[in-house]
């Protein structure tokens, strides 16, 4: 039997309209009533999944979120990613937990440097790329050009599914290969309101949609599925344009749940035990709560409430008593899920990321990195007294990713180390809104960090010489502080025993 579960996430560079494709994915999937413009003033309109205060102030994703929602007999679990470049973890970590991926382009501007990154840790796992030409009843470049951008630097064969009939003031609709209907605009706003029609197309758009069609190749499923080709459909979000044939084109091309690498192995969805990983955690999704969700990925079994699964950190089993569904904030409590699906598990910092969850304790899934950060500053407390909070918090905040937290050697000073700097004023916002700590980020002497493994005796060796320049993670993982690039090539090259490395497994 293949599953009805489809997991995917949305990629794209900020601003190219996935935040806006997603409400309207879900208002397609019957989740939400009222889509509400990521730019309306009100609250209560707010987009679903950007709910966090900083991301309402500034228009932007920076927390992945999870929604799930059913159409047609078909469990749709959504991920939508930050795309800004600072939050690439956190994407990074997300895109390990889909099968499949929605890219957004935006029409006047084409592949952006964001969505190059996106796809290339896309092509590291081959996730399967449906890719969605968005904001094509604005101005924008000729649809042939953006067609050839995607092909030449991605290297993917590109095949139409539908082509737009005019752009911008010109737009007169969406010609869908697969039905031969086009969509019309209407109205005074000119959105799609469920006109299809089989007129005649003007002349001079005829030429164009013969090339459109004569000159890509055909859609094929299994290139499509081993991350070899695209399928590209057109459309705008705000005006609803395209938005039904994408969510057909998920259910019908996109794979179920697929076998998930743990070492050697591959663990099938088909697999009767429980298996699966946590790939975020996310604290205070309700402030008034103080409540920490670890986002479980299903890789195999059939999951019941209550069920007992040993996390690969602890080696003892946990009772999963309240386990949640979510759609955006809201939540209810899953009874049951399947290979595919996503579960928040509630948890006091027991569950880490990376941290693999399941029925026997056999399994290690493997992949799921932290990279070396580029910016480290100090951390310093405003008001002394709550340098315990401030651990607290850091710690927590570590654990969800958003930053690392080091503990250096010598002096008292936390350190944090993230990649961009939007990162750290997610960091003193939230310090302040969620935990009540007033800090000043100073600048620290560090300028990246290395975990380091070896040898006991070698390790000794190389702390009783750099002890200043050494810190531990949160994990207790020893880690070199490096004033400079020049410094990590330097102690390469004088300790050859030890290994530095830029990224740490989890």
């Amino acid at each position: 039997m293949t599953s009805n579960r489809r997991t995917f996430a949305i990629i794209s560079h900020p601003d190219a309209g996935k935040t806006t494709l997603t409400e309207k994915l879900l208002l397609q999937g019957g989740a939400i009533h009222l889509a509400g413009e990521v730019k309306a003033r009100g609250a209560a309109r707010r987009a679903r999944s950007d709910w966090m205060k900083i991301e309402q102030q500034r228009g932007i994703s920076v927390t992945s979120s999870v929604m799930t929602f059913q159409k047609d007999g078909i469990v749709f679990n959504l991920l939508d990613t930050p795309g800004h470049e600072d939050f690439s973890e956190d994407t990074y970590r997300t895109l390990t937990a889909v099968d499949s991926a929605v890219m957004v382009i935006d029409a006047a501007k084409g592949i952006e440097p964001q969505t190059r990154k996106l796809f290339e840790v896309c092509r590291l796992r081959s996730v399967p790329i449906l890719t969605f030409v968005n904001k094509v009843d604005r101005e924008g470049r000729d649809p042939f050009e953006t067609l050839d951008e995607v092909a030449d630097m991605l290297a993917l064969d590109v095949s139409p599914q539908m082509w737009p009939i005019g752009m911008g003031g010109e737009f007169e609709g969406l010609l869908d290969f697969a039905t031969e209907t086009i969509s019309r605009p209407e109205g005074p706003s000119r959105e799609f309101l469920g006109t299809r029609d089989t007129a005649a197309i003007p002349q001079r758009f005829l030429d164009e949609i013969e090339l459109a069609r004569g000159g890509y190749p055909e859609f094929d499923l299994e290139a499509f599925r081993h991350g070899d080709l695209t399928p590209v459909y057109f459309g705008s979000a705000l005006k609803n344009f395209g938005v039904t044939e994408l969510i057909d084109a998920i259910a019908r091309f996109a794979p179920p749940p697929r076998p998930q690498p743990a070492g050697e192995q591959q663990i099938e969805p088909s697999r009767d035990e429980v298996t699966g990983f946590i790939f975020k955690v996310q604290a205070n999704m309700d402030p008034n709560h103080r409540d920490r969700i670890a986002m479980f990925r299903m890789a195999s079994g059939s999951f019941k409430r209550g069920m007992k699964l040993t996390p690969s950190g602890l080696g003892k089993p946990i009772a999963v008593h309240s386990p949640i569904l979510f759609f955006a904030q809201d939540r209810e409590l899953a009874d049951t899920a399947e290979a595919g699906d996503i579960i928040g598990i509630p948890n006091h910092g027991t569950l880490r990321v990376g941290d693999t969850l399941s029925e026997r304790n056999q399994v290690r899934f493997t992949g799921l990195p932290n990279f070396a950060p580029e910016i480290l500053r100090r951390v310093q407390l405003r008001d002394p007294t709550k340098t315990k909070q401030l651990r607290k918090a850091l710690d927590d905040l570590s654990e969800e990713g958003v930053i690392q937290v080091f503990y250096p050697e010598i002096g008292s000073a936390h350190i944090v180390g993230v990649v961009g700097q939007l990162q750290l004023e997610v960091l003193i916002s939230r310090l302040e809104a969620e935990y009540k700590v007033e800090a000043v980020l100073e600048p620290s002497p560090f300028a990246t960090a290395r975990w380091i493994k070896g040898d006991d005796k070698a390790l000794d060796e190389f702390a009783s010489f750099n002890r200043a320049n050494l810190a531990k993670d949160r994990d207790g993982d020893m880690v070199f502080m490096a004033k400079s690039p020049w410094d990590v090539t330097y102690q390469v090259e004088k300790n050859p025993e030890l290994t530095f490395s830029a990224t740490k497994e989890r």
